[in-house]
């Protein structure tokens, strides 16, 4: 990934207004998977005029322009993160709801290795675990 999410933005011909600098920022400085409530809310400690509904266009906007990607991890809450990140796979805490981003190379060759004895040729996936913490005794 060498562009900013705004750079990507500007490339793909997106009208680049203020908030939307602004929401595109906290989007590219966001370490976590926020949902559209906490993107308003890191927004609004930037820029108190920003509404919700300016950010739901935006992310929207953002989506299908491909410059995000959508999660859905069953906890009805649409997460995102930027669609241009390295390859990685997702464990879910079922309890929490903390997003644990996680690459593993047994799990990629597997992969490539069912697709082949299958008779294809992997062009990409997704892998979501979902799970609880193990109690310490």
């Amino acid at each position: 990934m060498t562009d900013t999410i705004i750079e990507r933005c500007e490339t793909k011909g997106l009208r680049m207004t203020g908030q939307r600098r602004i929401i595109a920022q906290v989007l590219q400085d966001s370490a976590d998977h926020p949902d559209v409530e906490e993107l308003y809310a890191r927004a609004q400690a930037v820029e108190p005029a920003i509404s919700l509904a300016t950010v739901y266009r935006t992310v929207k906007l953002f989506e299908e322009a491909g410059i995000l990607d959508k999660l859905e991890f069953g906890d009805g809450r649409a997460r995102y993160e930027d669609a241009d990140r390295d390859h990685h796979d997702h464990l879910i805490d079922m309890n929490s709801g903390e997003v644990i981003e996680f690459v593993d190379p047994e799990i990629e060759a597997l992969q490539e290795k069912i697709a082949q004895r299958l008779g294809y040729t992997l062009k990409g996936h997704k892998l979501e675990l979902y799970g609880v913490p193990i109690k310490k005794t």
